[in-house]
């Protein structure tokens, strides 16, 4: 069942490299002292339609009457260069691994862009190294960073974002990118794209779910991460996400083309994401026809196809025939490839040697400087969420580390493999004499209920399915039960040491670790009223399916072997304890001076790309461990290695992400105080599971992240402690610009994040609870004092006006908050702003439905394919403009399959009625008619009330 990345199994003739580099320009566009325009515009010209064509594949092949090379976009480099295990023919390892930085939100924890674009820069040096190693394999337009908001942390691809705040979002996408593209003014060391455009942040029918997006918070929430990147020139284009938004596929949203293009000056060539413009007609049914849908991504905006693999033809063939259609033109063509050659030019691809950056060659992989840059990395991202005086543990003689995560690591599925290991056993064992150890895993037997036999492997390949066999537990017969989060486990046999995986037909264990696209060895034990357990299979099946498993639980199928089962045909199993390791870590830890617990999650299990979570406890298992170290020995410290937050608690607790190849030294370096703890978290951590709705995108009715939730969570977002404290003095506004002194109070050197939030009192609007507006990390020696100095003008606090349809500045007064955390305020003053007041609401000029003020259950659709938006809703459903002014008579855009009608009503959706509107069948839910009505004239709160299935484009109401 082992997996190799798509990506990553690209294979092309050598036909499709490129001839050598010349040894001076022959043509103009090959001559780096021209102006840019005109070497693209020269090359441009050269090349045929099918030339022009076959270059907004993701998998460009060479022209070698040109001498162009070559070209593969999307080398994946989130946190290093990823999937650098590449295998060869004969499954060995084709090249050395590279880097492997803390993920994501883990380099959003340092809360430093500094320290992040030196990541970056090291990520993009080591894409060049292995582009000159292999540039068919390792192309240079490399798709980091991820920008998408961790608005909900159930999302499977929680580890892959920064943030849940915008501006630190945009902060460290723009450090990374920085750092990917190097500093040259005019060429690229990479070309980094920013994924996933736009409001991407669930994976449950990721390609069929739409998210709704108001127009406020659209621009306030979702698009200002994206632009922060690209107004600064840190990204070379975005690519569109698999998810619609507001009833349209991202993959035509027609902003990549306007909103993202007008954020910069420069060219941007943005891309589809794998598979997506398939989407358009084989999972969405948007477009009936391939060329309609080629053509319709190619008029939104997106440059690349990344699509079949390395085979151009479909493309090719499907851009021809909207050609023929007339759906676009050459020119259309011409403009996109356009930018193609505009990045590739940056990138150094036509010049005669290569550009500057050519000369990175592959000693830059997983250099030493890079390893010390990463213990650097993944210390400073560590975030002491609790500590009872534990911290930091001096000079202890002996130590028990036990977790299942104490002596392994783990990469994630966009990374490489890590080049080596330095686990948390590793780094206390350099510093503590004595040291002993274990998993803390439960190894159980499973025992059927029915027939009295065990759950047994047969062997360790792909056709050895396990059995039921045996009155007794053999080797073969056990297993290490992990218990990771959300109540989804692992389970490593015994005998063989390899892990139980499922598909659709059988069971086996053939698998070494969690791995590949489908991840099949993952199992939840379900405890039954009378003490059984039934067997979940947790995973994927393995065949081409994009969807996890429904109902399959292991069982006896009908050919009366071991397999996956409907629930209904369930087999009950017996857990039986053969050895306890909870118990054999809690008596090491009673003999030990201090105890280490090192619990988490995997990467690969229980949430990742494709698989959001349905809880964020920890596994019984793990809890369990921890409890029973602690009761043992009261100087315990839990280690909490995961890629999103986790409801677990403890006296003494140290955070990290999945880390890289460091791991055990960074972790090492904190706990024994080398480095004093300065990470702080990026997202909220909730209190419990009682959660909205993975799929309502509206934070201001959910009341998700701490921008908009008044709810105490399990640790809030900023939150990080220290070895020493801080005093905060002082705090002014003059101006643009908000100081305030901060000293170190304690004993030893400290980082403190300082963080300046800023809370609207008055507003037209809904407004954050607070809002985080600036922040610096700062090194303080004991005793030293700083004024922290951070920019605040007038203009950074204007508020999206709907009504308007512009940024607006309120004449307002505002709280400016400056602390350690967004609870943990430590001085504040009052700045009032002169700006103005919205006016009330002129509802005889013509008003998009869209632009509601407040709404109930109406969902937000496309006005048509190709642009627009409106509002569908059903019978019961509401739209609500306050603070209006409205005329008598009453004409709305509408369109509906089989007509309908709505009423206008004052102050409720119950209150006095207006008016009643009939409408018609307009023949489809793309075709609007003009309905009228009479209605009484008047101010206030205004009320569309729906009474059947209508969709509302705008409306106005004229004085009679």
């Amino acid at each position: 069942m082992r997996k190799v990345p798509l990506l990553a199994t690209l294979t092309l003739a050598a036909s499709l490299l490129a001839a050598p580099a010349q040894a001076a320009p022959s043509h103009p566009f090959q001559n780096p002292a021209l102006p840019l325009d005109q070497r693209v515009s020269d090359l441009l010209g050269r090349l045929t339609l099918d030339e022009k064509l076959s270059l907004l594949h993701q998998s460009q092949p060479a022209i070698p009457r040109l001498g162009i090379g070559y070209h593969k976009n999307g080398t994946e480099a989130l946190h290093g260069v990823a999937w650098s295990n590449h295998l060869d023919d004969n499954w060995n390892q084709k090249f050395a691994s590279g880097t492997v930085f803390p993920q994501a939100v883990g380099l959003a924890s340092t809360w430093d862009p500094e320290l992040v674009k030196r990541v970056g820069s090291a990520v993009g040096d080591e894409a060049r190294g292995y582009n000159a190693t292999d540039p068919v394999l390792w192309g240079l337009q490399v798709w980091a960073p991820v920008v998408d908001l961790l608005r909900d942390p159930r999302a499977g691809r929680n580890e892959e974002g920064y943030s849940e705040d915008p501006l630190l979002t945009g902060a460290m996408s723009t450090a990374y990118g920085k750092g990917l593209q190097g500093d040259d003014p005019f060429y690229l060391k990479t070309a980094p794209v920013l994924k996933h455009y736009l409001a991407y942040n669930n994976e449950t029918d990721r390609s069929l779910t739409s998210s709704n997006l108001t127009p406020k918070l659209r621009h306030e929430y979702y698009e200002p991460a994206f632009k922060a990147a690209i107004s600064a020139d840190a990204a070379t284009g975005v690519m569109a996400s698999y998810n619609l938004v507001n009833g349209r596929p991202n993959h035509v949203n027609p902003d990549l083309d306007t909103v993202v293009r007008s954020w910069t000056g420069k060219t941007l060539y943005n891309v589809s994401d794998a598979w997506g413009p398939h989407a358009l007609t084989d999972l969405e049914h948007y477009y009936e026809g391939k060329p309609e849908a080629f053509a319709a991504v190619l008029k939104a905006g997106l440059d690349s196809f990344t699509i079949d693999g390395s085979d151009i033809g479909p493309l090719v063939t499907n851009l021809k025939a909207a050609l023929d259609q007339g759906r676009i033109t050459e020119d259309d063509v011409d403009e996109a490839v356009g930018r193609v050659l505009s990045i590739r030019t940056r990138l150094g691809h036509f010049d005669p040697d290569g550009g500057p950056y050519k000369e990175i060659g592959a000693e830059v992989i997983n250099s030493a400087a890079h390893q010390k840059l990463n213990r650097e990395t993944a210390a400073k991202a560590a975030v002491l969420l609790k500590n009872s005086g534990v911290l930091p543990l001096g000079r202890p003689t002996s130590a028990a580390v036990v977790g299942p995560l104490a002596g392994k690591l783990y990469r994630d599925w966009y990374s490489g493999q890590l080049p080596y290991q330095v686990t948390p056993l590793d780094g206390i064992k350099e510093r503590v004499p004595g040291v002993t150890t274990g998993e803390g895993l439960e190894r159980i037997a499973l025992k059927h209920v029915e027939s009295g036999t065990y759950l047994t492997a047969t062997g360790t390949g792909p056709d050895d399915n396990a059995v039921l066999t045996g009155t007794a537990p053999t080797a073969a017969a056990q297993w290490d039960l992990t218990d990771w989060t959300g109540g989804v486990s692992t389970l490593r046999n015994a005998g063989n040491g390899r892990l139980l995986g499922g598909d659709w037909r059988s069971l086996d264990t053939d698998d070494a670790e969690p791995d590949g696209w489908y991840v099949s060895q993952q199992f939840a034990l379900e405890k039954q009223p009378g003490g059984a357990y039934l067997i979940r299979y947790a995973g994927y099946e393995t065949v081409e399916s994009w969807f996890a498993l429904p109902d399959a639980y292991v069982g006896v199928t009908p050919e009366g072997t071991l397999g996956l089962v409907p629930k209904a045909q369930a087999a009950a199993f017996a857990k039986e304890v053969v050895s306890d390791g909870i118990a054999e870590a809690a008596a090491q830890a009673k003999k030990a001076q201090v105890a280490v617990v090192v619990v988490g999650s995997h990467p690969f299990v229980a949430g990742r790309e494709f698989h959001d979570r349905d809880t964020l406890k920890l596994g019984d298992g793990q809890r369990r461990l921890i409890d029973a170290v602690r009761k043992a020995n009261p100087r315990t410290v839990v280690v909490l290695e995961t890629s999103y937050p986790v409801i677990v608690d403890a006296p003494t607790l140290l955070w990290t992400t999945h880390a890289g190849a460091e791991t055990g030294h960074a972790i090492a370096d904190v706990l024994f105080g080398d480095v004093n703890p300065g990470g702080r978290l990026p997202q909220t951590w909730p209190a419990g599971d009682d959660l909205p709705d993975l799929l309502d995108y509206d934070l201001v009715k959910t009341g998700m992240t701490y921008l908009y939730n008044r709810d105490k969570p399990l640790y809030a977002f900023g939150h990080g402690l220290s070895y020493t404290t801080f005093g905060y003095q002082g705090l002014r506004v003059r101006g643009d610009k908000v100081s305030v002194k901060v000293t170190n109070t304690g004993r030893v050197t400290g980082d403190e994040v300082v963080q300046l939030y800023t809370h609207q009192r008055g507003s037209r609007f809904a407004q954050p609870v607070k809002q985080l507006r600036g922040f610096q990390r700062v090194t303080l020696k004991p005793g030293e004092s700083r004024t922290v100095s951070f920019p605040l003008k007038k203009a950074d606090l204007a508020v999206w006006d709907h009504t308007r349809g512009r940024w607006t500045v309120e004449k307002a007064a505002h709280d400016v908050l400056v602390g350690s955390a967004s609870d943990r305020i430590r001085q504040s003053t009052t700045l009032r702003v002169s700006g103005e007041t919205v006016p009330v609401r002129d509802l005889t000029k013509p008003t998009r439905a869209m632009d509601f003020d407040d709404y109930a259950d109406v969902t937000f659709a496309d006005e048509s394919k190709v642009s627009g938006e409106v509002v569908e809703g059903s019978a019961g459903d509401w739209l609500a403009f306050t603070r209006a002014a409205w005329g008598s008579r009453l004409t709305a855009s509408v369109a509906s399959t089989g007509g309908g009608s709505f009423e206008v009503r004052r102050g409720s959706p119950t209150g006095a009625l207006l008016a009643t509107v009939q409408v018609p069948a307009t023949g489809g839910i793309y075709r609007y008619a003009d309905v009228t009505a009479t209605a009484k004239a008047g101010s206030g709160d205004l009320y569309v009330v729906f009474k059947g299935d209508l969709r509302i484009k705008d409306f106005a109401f004229t004085r009679s």
